[in-house]
This record gives C-alpha cells, structure tokens and sequence, in this order.
C-alpha cells in the first residue's frame, strides 16, 4: 500500500485529500509544518509527498530544496500561485507535479497514482551490447564507459527513455511523460535544463562525445557512437 505524506497547514484541504487518498487505498499521513515533515522524512519511508508551497514556517520550495539533500521522494506541490515562474522553479527544484488551488481532490489522486505508477521499477533494455551504456533499472544507474553516472531522478528518466530507442526523436512532450509530468503543466522548456545538465555530466566522461542530439523545432533523440 502506497504511503503519502501530507504537508499542508489548512486543515479542510488536508481532510479532503486525506479522504480522498485514503479511498483510492493509500496510507496517508498529515502534518502541518515543513519542518516536522523533514524530520519525519528522515525517519520514514513515504512514497510521496504533497507539499504545500505557502507554509508557515518553511517555504513548500525551500522544504523540497532541502528534502532533495537526502531523498528522492516524488513530491507534488499544492499552491494558491500560478504564475509560469512558480510551474518553474517547483519543478527544477525537484518537484514532480504542481497543482493550483483550488483543485479536485479527485484529481490530485489521479495525479499521485500517475506518478507511482511511472516511478515503479520497469525492465529496461540495456545499450546494445558492447554500446557505451549500461542501465541498472532497479538501483537507478546508469554507467557510461564504465563510469556510473551521478544522476537526479529527473535525469536519470530522461536518459533512460533516449537509451530506450535509439535514433528515435522524442519531443519535450514525450519526454515530460518520462518523468510523469503532465505536458499542460507547461513544464516543456525544463526538459532543456535536463538535458543541458546531462550532457555536462557525459562530458566528464568523454569531453568530445555528444550521444544526446538535438533536433530543431522536434525534440531529442541519442545517437549511438559509431565504431
């Protein structure tokens, strides 16, 4: 059974989602302080947070910026907020989703089973063999040339779906999918950021390589090296 974490300061939202969760079949957890919600992070395995941006004694932003010091947790921000800016910097903090209030509770369940269902462990196929890739789906890894790549959750998705189907050209809408964001959440330019961070990391490895290629106006796609 899947265990949530809600982190929200309004006790009416709280009480709906909880009940709405908790008919889906989730274990559900309430706390009202971002704080007390590190901590119990710390202690405890949940399987997702809902996060609210505007609590009263930490930022939902400056909560997840230190959540993602230790852990990878999905988290889902709630906020009265919504500026594109805001979409923005809650998903390149790390956040998963973001939903604006006020919101279906219905519907944030249909998003958190989403993203449960997205982040499951799924059989990757490896690069082909003697490729310069290695994918270890059950411990999110990722070798290049031998190297293990230290990839965010983000990345290492990303990554995996190019590896998946050489020369394919996936578009940022595709790729929003990998991670298991929804492509209205106007999220599309931070896939640029992921990939620009990803080759910053291949290039560690092999400076010269350039195994994620760009196609104007379409997306990305991974080019195999050629022997």
């Amino acid at each position: 059974m899947p265990h949530i974490l809600i982190v929200e300061d309004e006790a009416a939202i709280a009480d709906t989602l909880l009940y709405a969760l908790q008919a889906e079949g989730f274990s559900t957890q309430w706390l009202s302080l971002a704080g007390e919600a590190l901590e119990r992070l710390r202690e405890t395995p949940f399987d997702l947070v809902i996060l609210d941006v505007g609590l009263p004694d930490i930022s939902g932003f400056e909560a997840c910026k230190r959540l993602r010091r230790f852990s990878d947790v999905p988290v889902i921000f709630l906020t009265a907020r919504d500026a594109e800016i805001d979409r923005v910097v809650g998903l390149e903090i790390g956040a998963d989703d973001y939903v604006v209030k006020p919101f279906s509770p219905r519907e944030v369940a249909a998003r958190v089973k989403a993203i449960l269902r997205r982040g499951a462990p799924r059989e990757a196929p490896a690069a082909a063999p003697g490729g310069p890739f290695e994918i270890d789906a059950e411990r999110f890894l990722i070798r290049y040339h031998g190297q293990p790549l230290a990839l965010t959750r983000h990345e290492f998705r990303l990554l995996q779906a190019l590896l998946e189907r050489p020369e394919r050209v996936f578009s940022r809408e595709r790729l929003l999918d990998a991670l298991g964001v929804p492509a209205e959440a106007g999220y599309e330019r931070n896939i640029d950021s992921h990939i620009k961070s990803l080759r910053a990391k291949l290039r560690q490895v092999r400076a010269a390589a350039e195994p994620i290629q760009t196609h104007r106006g379409l997306g990305y796609s991974y080019a195999p090296e050629r022997s």
